[in-house]
């Protein structure tokens, strides 16, 4: 035993754990209600065993989760793209859309995925927890404005998803965060894809929305207003999309991940975000949502 282990505490404390796993003191205090931590109470103090705490972060029962592959699955998000890029991270990027990036995760093909899913009481996260994800986290990275890119020419004349009618728009693919909102978007104004001409290629990635109507292959997309600002196009914004980052948690400690989210505290990235457009950055890094 080296005398850095021989000093290793045997318990931490609640804020030592809070620290660690980058939430609040509240939500150990939860964790331990809920007997979803290791903890003991000790003279009335609550404390955490070291050793076990480590191995409920490793995974279920003490036994070590399978390696993930660094890879980034799920929605693509330009920020991040770049984020990924700028801090040398090393982590690969495979952005088939938030449905595709959820399945991956849960495969264990990723060891994160960016994610904006809609769902009736917000973003992600009862699409993550309705999916049965263990041992992750769901972390805030952005929130993001969602809405009709358009160009210039067009922008009089669609003030709404009910001015599309008609009109050529490009799609996103199936299970992309964008598809899931624009279905519900045209249930809400009456509207069926019948009503428009679709594209016949769809768009995988915002950028790939943004160029088809800058293009003039459509006149329409939902896109997000970083890639209005990037093709100089015209945006309707529609929506205030949270974006998360589900990590695996024992991925979470590792080095590309820790790297990615500590360049993403430095005022570079928040520059950048700045200027790219579209982006308020007030909750990131807040967890959104902890498994058992």
């Amino acid at each position: 035993m080296s005398e850095a282990e021989k000093n290793d505490p045997l318990f931490l404390t609640t804020k030592e754990v809070a620290d660690l796993l980058r939430v609040k003191e509240r939500k150990v205090y939860d964790l331990a209600a809920a007997n979803e931590i290791p903890h003991r109470r000790i003279t009335g103090k609550l404390l955490f065993p070291a050793q076990a705490l480590r191995n409920w972060i490793d995974g279920e029962d003490g036994v070590a989760t399978q390696n993930r592959p660094n890879v980034l699955a799920g929605s693509h998000d330009p920020l991040l793209d770049w984020a990924i890029r700028a801090s040398g991270c090393g982590l690969a990027t495979l952005c088939n859309g938030s449905r595709d990036g959820l399945d991956q995760f849960n495969a264990g093909s990723a060891l994160a995925a960016g994610l904006h899913l809609p769902g009736e009481d917000g973003w992600n996260v009862a699409a993550v927890a309705d999916s049965g994800s263990t041992n992750c986290v769901l972390i805030g990275w952005a929130v993001r404005k969602r809405g009709l890119l358009l160009p210039n020419s067009a922008a009089n004349d669609i003030r709404s998803i009910s001015d599309l009618k008609g009109r050529r728009v490009v799609q996103r693919q199936a299970g992309a965060g964008a598809a899931l909102l624009f279905e519900a978007l045209l249930k809400d104004a009456g509207l069926s894809e019948s009503d428009m001409i679709l594209c016949k290629d769809r768009a995988h990635t915002e950028s790939d929305a943004a160029a088809a109507v800058a293009s003039g292959e459509a006149e329409a997309s939902l896109g997000i207003e970083a890639m209005a600002r990037r093709f100089k196009l015209s945006f309707l914004p529609l929506a205030d999309e949270k974006f998360d980052l589900l990590i695996d948690r024992k991925s979470y400690f590792t080095e590309p991940v820790q790297q990615l989210l500590s360049f993403a505290r430095t005022p570079e990235f928040f520059q950048k975000a700045a200027a790219l457009g579209g982006y308020d950055l007030a909750d990131f890094g807040s967890v959104r949502w902890l498994s058992a």
